[in-house]
């Protein structure tokens, strides 16, 4: 498991912490829509035990979130436009 920060770093760049955790925001993504208990994907994805530190765990999970569906509005036009860049000979 990758290491995480409480917060993601915020702004309108995509930035290195959202390329590695790219995976992280995706199935992040999956447990919201499928309705999974918020919980639960604290204890999967980051390995934290929510009933031990539930405001924190919270903030993490809301944080991430957030800005994983910033990734599907906004920051995925950045890795599309990196992927259509001519490569280096």
């Amino acid at each position: 498991m990758s290491q995480f920060l409480d917060a993601p770093p915020a702004g309108q760049k995509l930035t290195d912490y959202d390329r590695e955790h790219m995976t992280l925001y995706l199935r992040l993504l999956d447990s919201a829509r499928d309705g999974a208990d918020w919980r639960e994907a604290m204890r999967i994805l980051f390995g934290l035990d929510p009933e031990s530190d539930a405001d924190r765990c919270r903030l993490v999970y809301d944080a991430h979130l957030a800005r994983a569906r910033w990734m599907t509005e906004h920051g995925y036009r950045e890795l599309v436009r990196e992927s259509q860049r001519p490569k280096p000979a």
